[in-house]
């Protein structure tokens, strides 16, 4: 039958009526701004706008390390409606920030240590004025030599007063002395993958009458962010108020504090409401990047391949300031001999600063570095044995009830086996063989440069493992409040919807739990009680927790007159598709009914277990729980001209319990995809520590034809029982296994070593 005659005959609109909308947990619920995105309707910071509104302009350091002579303001405060220049001079309390260690100065002073550091800002009545009269601003540098290499970070003169080491992890499992049968060596680099938020950040002050502000920002802390500010502002937190708009898109921290105070600067000095929009330029100079990573490593293992011992040292750069080098740092060493049983593992780990840029928190900081490195060195034992590099890894696959080289043992499930195994059996894509060269997909792209002749397909393998929340002691809380009224329920949560899913999610947990359809998320303030930052996918664990929490004691205001009048507990009731009914069909009635002229609420928090730090030999319970993954990677590889087509990636993820279907799968997607970037394109290049062409470009993002073909082979549902609803975080895994994998398939298909991401053409020339 013809599509017309299917489509003529089928009543789809009356079967689509019909069917229930989704609802709850384990449904794919829409989220609730879909629409208003797809619309261009939602409102993002740059949206923003104010009565009487100035804009603003910073003007940014262009060298990597120099002394400031002097900063002549005089000039731009002379242009024709210039309403205020700002240097350090004029910051009124604390002079540093930082996420971690308050290192990093509002504007700097005396010394420049990275490019595109803030020295001064302006507020004019238009966004020209404000960026001619930056520029106006005359700055007199003595240029220094920047230390760009983080080698000689450890014998170059300290950079900052607090040294140039941030932090040192000696970890010391087991045997010294043991030793293998079989060694194998290899120096990995990891390159500097920029986040690459999709909008530019952008934000608005206003200040306040009682001598406070309010900053309209993309914040994704947005507490923290409020207490840098007051203390930065000399005010208290509750002058502060920091309230989140749209956020465009946020692969790691979105807002770097250091855009932020120059803005709220501006507003208290000028007592208007001030903008600042900054440029890609901007974008690229002032958040933080990932880690570049150097890395040396020792494997032993047995005759049949077993690990014996890991021996590895780890250098982080952090750039010119600490920010949260020392978590990615503690996650690089904690992991660095992957999902694996190693009886005895000897790790150094380093984090240094540079005059490189910044570099902080995005997806997997720590944990994709040491997995590019361990399963390069996973590929190496396979080939010097013979072993297929599948079968070598299910040798030392790690399980529930194994001991991480920081002595904590896997207490959550930790299925690797099993993903890999499902990874490895699915079938493979066909080979192009069968159908005209012309048509063939071949790697540089349509009407690239490469022939079929020379192009070989490989396979290989990646397994990763991520932490699930913060690590060493921090403390992981959250709180929210459930309202119920007019027969609808509002979740009041400061857990800021970063693309994650949080606010789908909040949702689905109050139709689950009180069978209420209209339920509405509030927008985040700092009036509502913390939430904390949205990365490692807390809020799946600790916000979700709150809310699930909150909304169970709302289910039990609601239920107990119920259960009281009929003489039973509100254990023998339950709330299905709306209607609250009892073990004995005695009572039925509807939600909607029970809540007639009632209006309750509950606040509740959900706190982890703690964590403790890990002490002098790098030992202890650092972590909450982990997640794991396993990807298989088919390329094609031109071995003439190093051109690489990813075909295809499989998929097996550890996910615990499956919330959201669709949410879940366009989570691994996109976490995949970012993993092909750093596998094969991104890379900020920064000679001599300046940035180089920092726009998109001349920074390769994967566009949609970059994307392979990504196939989700199997989602394991092994419920970690101390998590709420049993549930993992999904992004940050498939972003540490991608590279990996793709590695390996290039070593696969040209026999070169591949030890450093992203692969550069000539890696992947066959010899």
């Amino acid at each position: 039958m013809s599509t017309e005659a299917t489509t003529a005959t089928t009543p789809a609109p009356d079967r689509q009526a019909a069917e229930p909308p989704p609802r709850g947990i384990g449904a794919s619920l829409p989220s609730a701004e879909s629409r208003v995105k797809t619309e261009g309707t939602f409102p993002y910071a740059a949206d923003l706008w104010a009565e009487g509104l100035l804009w603003a302009a910073v003007l940014r350091s262009p060298h990597a390390h120099a002394r400031i002579v002097s900063v002549d303001t005089s000039h731009a405060l002379e242009m024709p409606g210039v309403r205020a220049v700002v240097t350090h001079e004029d910051v009124p309390g604390e002079q540093l920030h930082g996420r971690r260690t308050a290192d990093r100065p509002v504007f700097a002073s005396d010394v420049v240590r990275h490019h595109g550091e803030p020295i001064a800002a302006v507020a004019a009545d238009h966004p020209d004025t404000a960026r001619m009269a930056a520029a106006a601003v005359i700055v007199e540098y003595e240029v220094l030599e920047p230390v760009t290499d983080p080698e000689k970070a450890f014998e170059a003169e300290p950079l900052h007063p607090d040294g140039n080491l941030i932090r040192h992890i000696p970890l010391r499992h087991g045997d010294a002395e043991a030793a293998g049968e079989l060694v194998v060596e290899g120096l990995y680099r990891i390159g500097r993958q920029d986040p690459a938020p999709i909008g530019a950040e952008a934000g608005l002050a206003v200040p306040r009458p009682d001598g406070g502000v309010e900053l309209y920002i993309a914040s994704t802390d947005p507490h923290a962010d409020r207490d840098r500010a007051a203390a930065c502002f000399d005010i208290s937190p509750d002058r502060v108020k920091v309230v989140v708009t749209g956020v465009p898109g946020a692969t790691a921290d979105r807002e770097d504090a250091g855009f932020q105070l120059p803005l709220g600067l501006l507003a208290l000095r000028t007592g208007c409401p001030v903008k600042l929009t900054a440029t890609r330029e901007e974008s690229f100079l002032s958040h933080a990047h990932r880690h570049p990573t150097l890395l040396r490593y020792r494997h032993h293992a047995d005759a049949e391949g077993r690990l014996v011992k890991v021996e590895a040292q780890i250098l982080l750069d952090a750039g010119a300031y600490a920010d949260t080098s020392s978590e990615a740092l503690a996650a690089a060493v904690s992991f660095a001999c992957g999902p694996y049983v190693v009886p005895n593992a000897f790790i150094e780990g380093w984090a240094v600063r540079t005059n490189n840029p910044p570099s902080g928190h995005v997806r997997g900081e720590g944990a994709l570095q040491v997995c590019a490195a361990y399963e390069a060195q996973m590929d190496k034992i396979a080939k010097k044995l013979g072993v297929d590099p599948a079968e070598l890894r299910m040798r030392n696959a790690m399980a529930t009830g194994d001991i991480l080289p920081t002595g904590q043992t896997v207490t959550c499930p930790a299925p690797v086996a099993e993903l890999l195994a499902a990874v490895r059996d699915a079938p493979l894509p066909e080979l192009p063989k069968d159908t005209p060269e012309d048509e063939w997909l071949l790697p540089g792209g349509p009407e690239g440069a490469g022939e079929p002749a020379a192009v070989r397909r490989g396979v290989g393998y990646g397994l990763g493992m991520v932490q699930l929340l913060g690590a060493e002691g921090t403390d992981e809380v959250s709180t929210a409040t459930v309202k119920v009224h007019d027969g609808g329920a509002t979740v009041i949560c400061a857990a800021v919807e970063t693309g994650q899913g949080f606010t789908t999610l909040a949702r689905q947990i109050v139709q689950e739990t009180l069978g209420i359809e209209d339920v509405r998320v509030a927008p985040v303030d700092t009036d509502q009680p913390p939430a904390g930052p949205s990365c490692r996918g807390r809020h799946t664990w600790v916000s979700g927790g709150a809310v699930e929490r909150a909304a169970k004691m709302v289910r039990t205001q609601l239920l107990q007159p119920l259960a009281h009048k009929f003489g039973m507990s509100t254990e023998l009731l339950q709330i299905t598709d709306g209607k609250i009914t009892s073990y004995d069909g005695v009572l039925s009635t509807t939600v909607t009914e029970a809540l007639e002229g009632k209006e309750l609420w509950a606040t509740a928090q959900c706190r982890p277990h703690p964590t403790e730090p890990l002490d002098e030999a790098g030992q202890g319970d650092a972590f909450v729980g982990m997640a794991f993954c396993a990807i298989r990677a088919v390329v094609d590889v031109d071995i003439e001209i190093g051109s690489v087509r990813v075909v295809e990636l499989a998929v097996a993820q550890d996910v615990g319990r499956i919330l959201n279907p669709a949410q879940l799968k366009a989570r691994i997607e996109a976490g995949v995809t970012q993993g092909v970037g750093a596998a094969l394109t991104e890379n900020l290049r920064t000679p001599r520590g300046l940035v180089r062409h920092p726009d998109l470009t001349g920074y390769a993002l994967p566009t949609a034809l970059d994307t392979p073909d990504i196939r989700i082979v199997k989602l394991v549902e092994e419920r970690d029982v101390v998590a709420p609803f049993g549930a993992k975080a999904a992004s940050a895994i498939p972003v540490v296994t991608s590279p990996a994998a793709i590695a390996s398939a290039v070593r696969a298909a040209t026999g070169r070593p591949v030890n450093r991401l992203p692969i550069r053409p000539q890696a992947a020339v066959a010899t």
